[in-house]
């Protein structure tokens, strides 16, 4: 019995150990925080630039990867790329913006 004991011990801890290996992020993996403050940050920048009666009509792509937030698409004037990239930096968490809004 007690040998059954030190092996279900041993067995909760390995798996306690392998959960928490699991989510450890990578260099070319996010952990699952990040990934959470990610997904927080997009849904503010999407919202912000909804809410901005300048912005709101164009259809502006966000995606964020360890607080890099990059912008794609296409707008009219280099004054939207600027306007898009100055509420994308005043949002807290945001390291870096990567601007790929093209003016067509």
């Amino acid at each position: 019995m007690e040998k059954r004991n030190i092996v279900i011990r041993y067995f909760v801890l390995f798996m306690l150990i392998a959960t928490l290996v699991a989510c450890v992020s990578t260099p070319k993996k996010e952990s699952t925080g990040e990934y959470v403050d990610d997904s927080v940050i997009t849904t503010k920048v999407k919202s912000l630039l909804a809410k901005d009666d300048f912005l709101k009509s164009f259809q502006i792509r966000v995606e964020t990867y360890k607080g890099i937030v990059q912008l794609s698409g296409f707008v009219d004037s280099q004054k939207v790329v600027d306007k898009a990239g100055e509420i994308v930096s005043s949002i807290k968490g945001v390291q870096s913006v990567k601007n790929n809004l093209i003016v067509k």
